[in-house]
């Protein structure tokens, strides 16, 4: 813990002004005690105004969730200020975070709380960003002792992914829940038109179309569709980052892109009214099971913040369970630079279950080189992996799975009424 000491400009004070008084004695020349005067007068200061409190610091944000490119402050919070002048803080630089200042060094003279010193810190990627240690100086009045500098350790913050800009008027191609915005194959209390039939039992009054029960002397109904919710599997690929990330301002790598429109997708849906589910296949294997809502939707971008990019042990793409039942829509965002990934996508399309990829692969994506690595080796390694890679979103097109470049809003429009068309017709099923 760290204590009130004398400062140097202190020390020297006192020096100064002692020699002075000697030599004025020894030599009978007051001028230099006229001379040493000042110094004598601020060492005096300095002592009289030695703090007598021990004082307590820590530093606090006010803050802890944020989206990229959002900011909050970082406050230092001091049990006793009495005896205090000045304060001094230096803030160590972390990666994906900006400071203001931008050198994280800040000082101010005080008279209370509220004139202590703020740091304003702005992360610029998603993830778990930690605020570097911090030190901590006080000063007291005419510079005569010192607290600190003493180190304080860094907050840290839950950086939620942006949501991109996304939206969609494509219905979903098997709404198999109880209400939403979805139109059904199957008749219900729903605003989309269905034919005109005669009336029953238990049809509403207001749905009778008075001038065909005229023209026909019987009573005819208008019939509508049902409006169902559906589920919505959003599968994450976090097995490998491509490229480099700039933040929130810069360049996105391949896992930034996914998440981003991971989260773009979760809020369109959760808007909607369906239930969403979210499965990242990576080391840390973070699942959140269907459920709707704003509460849903935070819990989702956590996960996404918070996943942990690697390769599971034993991964194998025909043993991934992901335990989709049927109606769910499957969207995979992924480069498609993995087998498991392709022969797990594969599978879910065999199954008769709609599926799409949605390519998260950056279009000028560079591979990182490994230091002591020929750089044209490696520039022949990574164009013959993009050449596998075509390979193998051409096969999944050929089984029927649709693949898309995430491109924001109206990225899978096209694509969700091809699968709702497909859904519709009559399908012939092998023993």
């Amino acid at each position: 813990m760290s204590s009130w000491r004398t400062t140097a400009a202190l020390s020297r004070t006192a020096a100064l002004g002692a020699l002075g008084v000697a030599t004025a004695v020894l030599f009978g020349e007051p001028a230099v005690m006229v001379l040493t005067a000042p110094f004598l007068l601020m060492g005096a200061l300095g002592l009289l105004h030695r703090p007598t409190s021990t004082p307590v610091a820590r530093s606090v944000v006010d803050h802890v969730v944020l989206h990229e490119g959002q900011g909050t402050r970082s406050r230092l919070v001091v049990s006793d200020l009495s005896g205090v002048e000045h304060v001094t803080r230096v803030a160590a630089t972390a990666p994906y975070l900006a400071l203001h200042p931008a050198a994280g060094r800040t000082g101010r003279l005080v008279g209370g709380d509220e004139d202590v010193p703020l740091l304003e810190v702005s992360p610029r990627r998603w993830g778990r960003r930690d605020l570097g240690e911090e030190n901590v100086a006080f000063t007291s009045p005419w510079a005569g002792y010192r607290w600190g500098p003493a180190r304080l350790d860094g907050s840290r913050l839950q950086v939620l992914p942006v949501r991109a800009a996304f939206d969609s008027r494509a219905e979903a191609p098997q709404p198999l829940g109880l209400v939403g915005a979805h139109r059904s194959r199957r008749p219900g209390d729903g605003t989309e038109f269905a034919a005109i039939r005669r009336f029953h039992t238990g049809d509403r009054l207001r749905r009778i179309h008075w001038r065909v029960s005229l023209r026909t002397d019987a009573l005819h109904v208008v019939s509508t569709l049902g409006e169902e919710d559906t589920a919505v599997l959003v599968v994450v690929d976090a097995l490998a980052d491509h490229g480099r990330s700039g933040g929130v301002d810069g360049a996105a790598s391949s896992l930034d892109v996914t998440a981003r429109a991971a989260a773009a997708l979760a809020e369109h849906h959760v808007r909607r009214g369906d239930r969403v589910s979210l499965r990242v296949v990576g080391s840390g294997g973070e699942t959140v099971r269907y459920g709707a809502g704003a509460r849903h939707l935070q819990v989702i971008l956590g996960r996404l913040a918070t996943m942990q990019v690697g390769t599971p042990r034993d991964l194998r793409g025909d043993q991934l369970q992901l335990g989709v039942t049927a109606g769910t829509v499957v969207i995979v965002l992924s480069p498609m630079l993995s087998e498991a990934m392709a022969t797990m996508t594969a599978t879910l399309v065999q199954r008769g279950l709609p599926v799409l990829v949605v390519d998260t692969l950056p279009a000028e994506v560079t591979p990182a080189v490994v230091e002591g690595t020929d750089p044209r080796v490696a520039g022949l390694a990574w164009r013959m992996r993009l050449v596998e890679r075509r390979e193998v979103l051409a096969r999944l097109a050929a089984l029927g799975c649709p693949v898309v470049a995430w491109r924001g809003p109206g990225t899978l429009d096209d694509v969700l009424r091809r699968l709702a068309r497909r859904a519709q017709l009559p399908q012939v099923r092998t023993r």
